[in-house]
């Protein structure tokens, strides 16, 4: 378990959260209702963030008020793609660090003492364990909040007939064209046993499962995505055929099927969450196909799930991937695609729009070839 960090107010020390591990202020000062939002960023900007003492509501209010001032500026334009991604990456992280400023005290029993707060005790029990008072960023605060929302409610899946309930830091099954591609792809001939990498909210083996393989079995090393695949593998039923297991990259056993949607973008991820978007240096679909090969059984394949994004974003080339399977003893026998159907694409306006409107889903089905 990690160590908390403290943060001093008034000669007591207040644990400090941050999901992204952010570095403690320089200095603070306490604020409330009065704070206008131009203030508050000469105060992030400063080094100085803001102990919230006013309504909880109000500090929502000057929250997306603070964000829509630092969206008005204009964003730089570079002379190319790769660059204009990394500037834009730049830009989500500097606002990122802004808007953490302004931070809420949470008491023991998670208990906020700010006019118009809300309960967040069973949001907050599903995230955190502090029984001592803390402090957090609204911003972060809000998306617990916001997650705990979701986990209530579920995703539906239609190819499953159900819902999957995605738990804080865990990426949510939203885009359903990936799904949809694992629903419909022609299955191995033998259908014993299938391998999930990276097994997230478990929705994946889930499709696995229902489309008949007698065991499913799926890794991760995220101690939240394990507590999510497995929450959701039970409430489906299935746990029976499916096992959950808190490990990297491949069990002992050699597979029919060995799937693997491992994030699509190699950048660095900058909080557990976007580490499902984020794959730096391409290190967990290096690390797949690697080791793919040697976990297959005769005539099994590999499902590789892949967006094209990297490639329009000059992150990746369609000839350094190729490359990878080739090295890997691997070889392509087939591949489905599926344009994004989220509506990201549709409404998007960022200086990415063009990349992402052009950005192809597939799904590569790979073997291990053959030494004959």
């Amino acid at each position: 378990m990690i160590e908390p960090t403290y943060l001093i107010i008034d000669d007591e020390p207040l644990i400090w959260q941050s999901e992204h591990q952010a570095k403690l202020p320089k200095q603070y000062i306490k604020v409330d209702d009065t704070l206008t939002a131009n203030k508050a960023l000469q105060f992030a900007r400063s080094g100085c963030a803001m102990i919230w003492q006013g309504d909880f509501i109000n500090a929502k209010q000057l929250l997306s008020a603070m964000a829509r001032k630092i969206d008005r500026k204009k964003s730089k334009v570079a002379p190319d793609i790769q660059t204009q991604f990394h500037l834009y990456r730049l830009a989500q992280a500097q606002k990122a660090q802004l808007l953490g400023m302004l931070l809420i005290r949470v008491e023991k029993d998670f208990l906020i003492q700010l006019r118009r707060a809300p309960d967040i005790k069973a949001a907050a029990e599903q995230v955190w364990s502090w029984q001592a008072p803390f402090v957090v960023s609204l911003r972060e605060l809000l998306g617990v909040i916001g997650a705990y929302e979701w986990r209530k409610k579920g995703v539906s899946v239609p190819v499953l007939g159900a819902k999957i309930y995605p738990f804080y830091g865990v990426f949510s099954p939203i885009r359903g064209e990936y799904i949809d591609l694992v629903a419909n792809a022609p299955l191995p001939e033998k259908r014993d046993l299938a391998i999930e990498i990276g097994v997230g909210t478990g929705v994946l083996s889930a499709v696995l499962a229902r489309r008949g393989y007698t065991t499913v079995l799926a890794t991760d090393t995220s101690d939240r995505a394990v507590a999510c695949a497995t929450y959701n593998i039970k409430q489906l039923g299935i746990d029976k055929q499916v096992q959950i297991m808190n490990q990297a990259f491949f069990p002992d056993q050699k597979a029919d099927l060995i799937l693997c949607n491992p994030p699509w973008l190699p950048s660095k991820a900058s909080t557990t969450l976007e580490s499902a978007v984020y794959d730096p240096q391409s290190m967990m679909l290096k690390g797949f196909l690697a080791g793919l090969a040697d976990h297959l059984n005769p005539q099994g394949q590999g499902w590789l799930i892949l967006s094209d994004l990297a490639e329009h974003l000059s992150l990746r080339t369609r000839e350094e991937l190729l490359t990878w399977i080739t090295l890997a003893g691997l070889k392509v026998v087939a591949k489905y695609d599926t344009q994004p159907k989220h509506k990201k694409v549709m409404n998007d306006t960022s200086p990415l729009a063009m990349a992402r409107q052009q950005e192809i889903t597939s799904l590569w089905v790979l073997e291990a070839v053959s030494d004959l």
